[in-house]
């Protein structure tokens, strides 16, 4: 059996050493999780979520931003804008 028939995680190099991916970068499936429990509780509570209220005014503005601007549509912007608002409330740093 050779080393490609095996299943191992993607190595990534390092000054020191290879390491795999999720050790090297950190475990990136935290973002998408924390997104998946607070999509679901916006989705559960409705407006007396904290978060709906601002992901909504983030659409707003987008969907304002799509209007004037001649490049971006309106769905594109509602779009961008809900988006941005709602990873800054998952991810606020």
């Amino acid at each position: 059996m050779s080393d490609f028939d095996r299943e191992t995680p993607p190595m990534t190099a390092t000054e020191d050493e290879v390491k795999p991916t999720r050790q090297a970068y950190g475990d990136r499936s935290t973002l998408a999780s924390d997104a998946r429990r607070e999509a679901s509780a916006m989705a559960k509570e409705g407006l007396s979520h904290p978060s709906t209220k601002p992901v909504l005014t983030g659409a707003a503005i987008g969907a304002v931003a799509g209007a004037l601007l001649p490049f971006v549509t309106l769905p594109l912007g509602l779009a961008a804008g809900a988006g941005y608002a709602f990873y800054k409330r998952v991810r606020p740093d």
